[in-house]
């Protein structure tokens, strides 16, 4: 189901059973696989593979509970040379810069903006109106919480959980999410608090609960997670990292 006014690049691979609706832009060597859905105003540039059953440019929806204005976005940008895997719900009004990657069955709402070559794991949910830089790698089952920005090159782990809402819904709160700094890694099933700070080049434990800050270049692991002592050479003896 392709709409009267889309024209099909000759380059372009289209499986079965696939909607385009109108607006919709495509670069040269696309492929799209069977029974996805690119919705009105989607851009999608050269050289991106699609995969099966996925949902590229939704607009998002609202009912009493939700604390934020909902409004129509502007369409979805997929950069360059993007992958997109099987299952996959991208919503409208988020951009995804060259090389990178969607995991199958990741799911990633409005307002959010990924880096060139960043790879958002298998599973992996980002929320609305977060900011993630170029080169992250976010695993499988990782969520990422709404209003969160995490800079370059940081590595977050299987089933990693934030969250934004410090009084989790019981009295009004500006909603803010962790802030992870450049080089930072987050070890598998950590939980970082709203509104903290993981800084440049610090390691959180597996399993560590973040209810602080976290300095530049420090490990911190337990619950609540604190720093690892020093050895007498200043660095921090063993842990994960």
């Amino acid at each position: 189901m392709v709409d009267e006014s889309f024209r099909i690049p000759v380059s372009a691979r289209i499986g079965r059973h696939v909607v385009i609706e109108e607006g919709v832009i495509l670069g040269e060597n696309v492929r799209i696989g069977h029974h996805s859905v690119v919705l009105a105003g989607t851009v999608i540039g050269h050289d991106v593979t699609v995969g099966c059953n996925a949902v590229l440019g939704c607009q998002p929806y609202n009912n009493a509970r939700v604390t934020h204005k909902v409004s129509k976005q502007e369409g979805l940008v997929i950069g360059n040379g993007c992958r997109i895997g099987n299952g996959a719900v991208v919503y409208a009004g988020t951009v995804l810069e060259e090389g990178a990657m969607v995991g199958d069955l990741a799911s990633i709402r409005e307002g959010t903006r990924i880096g060139s070559s960043t790879v958002v794991g298998r599973s992996a949910t980002v929320e609305c109106r977060t900011r993630i830089g170029s080169r992250c790698l976010i695993q499988t089952g990782a969520y990422i919480t709404a209003d969160m920005i995490i800079e370059d090159d940081v590595f977050i782990g299987p089933e990693v959980s934030t969250s934004n809402d410090k009084y989790m819904g019981r009295q009004p709160y500006q909603l803010a999410g962790p802030h992870i700094k450049e080089g930072a890694s987050i070890g598998n099933n950590a939980t970082l608090l709203p509104g903290i700070a993981i800084g440049r080049g610090a390691v959180v434990g597996a399993g560590s609960v973040v209810t602080q800050d976290v300095p530049d270049h420090v490990t911190v692991v337990g619950v609540p997670a604190k720093p690892l002592p020093a050895n007498r050479s200043g660095t921090p003896k063993g842990g994960q990292s």
